[in-house]
């Protein structure tokens, strides 16, 4: 598997998002927004207003649904969400990043930005057929979306707390065993 960098970065930009409405909910003012920004390296408008959020929250359920549709379902959902937003690639580059993809303008709102670059890298998704790569939550108390990028696709778990919780359950089921 060899995504893109900009692929990578969209597709843990969406888990990170549709897992932040997932409890403990983890995006909910504008400073948390401010620094999912940030830390997903997005450029261009950023509000920074209630409504921003707002917005960038109302997308989780689309992104949850797109990331974990079958492989044949996300061609019509990519393709409703490119139209949607109006997405006509092209090639930007940044200060620290090289040549990749954006689909609509850095003015148009982030969520607008958010769910077309989600698009576009489900698209990447689909054509390397590694759908697989994307799935929920091994942790039985949690929904949230795991993405695998590892070599060996041995991710289970959406976040640290999910595999420790899981792994000392594991760990007191061996000495329960044990005694």
């Amino acid at each position: 598997m060899s995504f893109t960098p900009d692929t990578v970065g969209a597709l843990q930009s969406a888990a990170e998002l549709v897992n932040a409405v997932e409890p403990p909910v983890t995006l909910t003012t504008v400073a948390d927004l401010e620094a999912f920004f940030r830390r997903h390296g997005y450029t261009g408008r950023h509000d920074r207003t209630a409504d921003e959020v707002a917005a960038v929250l109302a997308l989780a359920p689309r992104l949850r649904a797109l990331l974990l549709a079958d492989r044949d379902a996300v061609a019509p959902l990519v393709n409703a969400m490119l139209a949607e937003v109006g997405a006509v690639p092209r090639l930007v580059r940044h200060e620290h990043e090289d040549w990749h993809l954006h689909a609509v303008d850095d003015d148009a709102p982030l969520a607008d930005r958010i769910l077309a670059e989600t698009a576009m890298a489900m698209v990447d998704v689909v054509r390397a057929d590694e759908h697989s790569r994307l799935d929920v939550c091994a942790d039985a108390g949690c929904s949230g979306v795991v993405l695998d990028l590892s070599r060996n696709r041995s991710r289970r778990y959406c976040s640290v707390t999910c595999t420790n919780r899981n792994a000392q359950a594991a760990h007191r089921a061996r000495r329960a065993g044990a005694a």
